[in-house]
């Protein structure tokens, strides 16, 4: 099962609903969704159960609280609504099944317990380990993470993602299968497994925050989620490299607003209008990123977020500091090598001073076949052979790159430096 939120929009609502309350219970849902489903999950014991049970509860919330009035404290209101309404559920599908008067008995004996503020807590950070375990498809454990711990809608997700709702869903529900089948446990990981599994999770946001960041039309929701996931999951464990994430994300949706002209187009690092970064997502994300390097503890996404750092504090694109930025790809290829990090550290060497060292060194790197199919780096390619004018092989280059790019603001980009050459 994978239902459709209710909460979708306003005028899902019912008619008869004050306007005010309504967004209300849309921002509620928004965000506390997350954590009462996880606490609901706990509870009942499975995670379809738990998501039919809350979407009952925010239902009866718009009748009751229209009459009522809005509790002090909505949360454990929501909570204890669903637990009620699941017990009505499982008592009429216990007159097919009789295993289902047992469970029904023992949530009825836990009905008046109040999950304590802690509890809470550690419920969602089970869900966020239970939706991105290994054992579940990439795309599986970002389709649940989004629907279950963020709350997006299956036609939100489907649409930041370029595929239709069913796509979704059924990646939704294929995930769940697995974590019944298999039996997944609800559980953090133990300290000596949290490493390996952080990791994952990690992975995970770090994922949905560039799928927004380079989405062209619904990026910038993915990418408040993916920043808004990682400060819950700063809060529920505090460890240096979920601090280096945040400070990672931060820095690099601080220059959103100057990435593209008002047409949509492209516009490059070195030529974007740094008046119109976002000046207090800057300051702490390197704030976020000195504390994760204070730690000695951090690892490639806080090296990252260092590198990102560098650029956010230089003045002008003349004056950022190359070399450091070179030495902290050094550091970085031998903590996380690959040939993607190796590129990057390239066009750094290069901007250093020494382009045709950048270039060998990326001609190199496209011989040994990893990044043929990689556009950034036969665009790379091009604007070193444009600088140092081999202007051929840079045409020829920028017509490899745009074979194999897809984002039509790229494409457009390539396409115009292919034009100005010829």
């Amino acid at each position: 099962m994978c239902r459709v939120s209710p909460f979708a929009s306003v005028a899902s609502m019912p008619p008869n609903v004050p306007e005010q309350l309504s967004k209300t219970i849309e921002t509620l849902y928004r965000s506390e969704s997350g954590g009462i489903l996880a606490t609901l999950v706990r509870l009942l014991g499975d995670l379809d159960l738990a998501e039919e049970a809350m979407h009952e509860a925010f239902a009866a919330a718009w009748d009751t609280w229209h009459q009522a009035g809005i509790p002090d404290s909505p949360r454990p209101w929501l909570i204890s609504t669903a637990r009620f309404k699941a017990i009505d559920g499982i008592r009429r599908r216990a007159r097919f099944d009789a295993a289902q008067t047992d469970l029904a008995l023992y949530l009825e004996t836990r009905i008046n317990e109040e999950p304590e503020e802690e509890e809470i807590e550690d419920d969602r950070l089970r869900l966020i380990f239970t939706c991105c375990h290994p054992v579940l498809a990439p795309e599986g454990q970002v389709a649940l993470t989004l629907r279950e711990v963020c709350g997006l809608t299956t036609e939100d997700i489907a649409r930041a993602f370029l595929v239709t709702p069913a796509t979704l869903a059924q990646r939704i529900v294929r995930a769940k299968a697995i974590i019944r089948d298999k039996t997944i446990p609800y559980q953090v990981p133990s300290p000596q497994e949290l490493p390996e599994r952080l990791g994952a999770v990690l992975q995970v946001v770090y994922l949905v925050f560039n799928e927004g960041y380079s989405a062209e039309a619904t990026g910038s929701e993915l990418s408040r989620e993916a920043i808004r996931l990682g400060r819950l999951l700063r809060e529920l464990l505090p460890e240096p490299e979920v601090t280096g994430l945040l400070g990672l994300m931060l820095l690099q949706e601080s220059r959103r607003a100057a990435r593209s002209s008002p047409e949509g187009d492209l516009i490059l690092l070195d030529q974007q209008d740094r008046s119109l970064w976002n000046q207090d997502q800057i300051a702490e994300g390197i704030a976020l990123t000195e504390s994760a390097l204070a730690s000695h503890r951090f690892g490639a996404y806080t090296l990252q977020a260092a590198i990102a750092a560098v650029h956010a504090e230089a003045s002008s694109a003349a004056s950022t500091d190359w070399q450091q930025i070179a030495a902290l790809y050094d550091r970085l290829i031998r903590i996380q090598p690959s040939p993607v990090v190796e590129l990057n550290r390239a066009v750094a060497v290069a901007m250093c001073g020494h382009p045709e060292k950048g270039l060998a060194l990326i001609d190199a790197l496209l011989a040994r076949g990893e990044l043929a199919n990689y556009h950034l780096a036969h665009s790379a390619r091009a604007e070193l052979c444009r600088r140092l004018g081999r202007l051929a092989e840079a045409s020829a280059s920028y017509e490899k790159a745009l074979a194999q790019v897809w984002h039509e603001s790229d494409r457009r980009f390539l396409a115009a430096r292919l034009q100005e050459l010829k």
